[in-house]
């Protein structure tokens, strides 16, 4: 059975705008540019008859979602999207010496040592492990227009997931505030018709 999936980044937040770690550990809410970019989206998009509407369990995932929710469509809930935890990073502007951290990070990580994480914080395993849950459940669901709403550092990961690709790859998958993936799952492949649209965010630039 064909499935039309989208998979979108939340609005901005303040801390997005400050460059302060946020993580799945800090629940922000989006900013006034935020709510913007979620209205423009719902514009773009809302004709495209979602049966079903999934978002992490923070709030800003839910909140770019809003309009969509209003309309009475099918919202699940779930943690398997949430960020990745960021560990001593959140709730901390970025700076040179997460810089370092950071950098080392993902050395370890397109060397293979998927346990690495930062102190207190989350291995790329650990997220693989539970993206890979969440795209299995995709498979398993009866609606066949689905929209996701996540966060950067996961939907950098979905996307490799789905193009099978090894995980230092996730640094190549761009992700702009309400930027969408459009793919179609058919078969055993994820085929992808947008890659990070930000179309919708044109009026936003004038």
């Amino acid at each position: 059975m064909k499935k039309t999936i989208f998979f979108v980044r939340h609005g901005q937040t303040d801390y997005n705008l400050n460059k302060i770690i946020q993580g799945s550990g800090v629940d922000s809410s989006l900013n006034k540019t935020g709510q913007r970019q979620a209205a423009l989206f719902f514009k773009k998009y809302k004709k495209e008859d979602f049966d079903l509407v999934i978002t992490s369990a923070l709030k800003r995932t839910q909140e770019t979602m809003s309009q969509f929710l209003a309309l009475g469509i099918t919202h699940e809930i779930t943690p398997d999207i949430n960020e990745i935890n960021w560990g001593i990073h959140e709730g901390q502007k970025y700076d040179d010496w997460m810089k370092k951290g950071y950098e080392k990070l993902l050395g370890a990580w397109s060397n293979d040592d998927l346990e690495a994480s930062l102190e207190k914080g989350e291995s790329a395993k650990s997220l693989i492990n539970r993206c890979e849950k969440f795209l299995d459940y995709l498979w398993t669901l009866e609606q066949k227009r689905i929209l996701v709403c996540t966060h950067g550092r996961t939907l950098r990961c979905l996307v490799m997931l789905m193009k099978e690709q090894h995980p230092r790859e996730m640094e190549k998958v761009e992700h702009a505030n309400t930027g969408v993936y459009v793919t179609y799952l058919e078969g055993e492949k994820f085929e992808f018709l947008k890659e990070n649209s930000t179309a919708h965010l044109e009026s936003m630039k004038k």
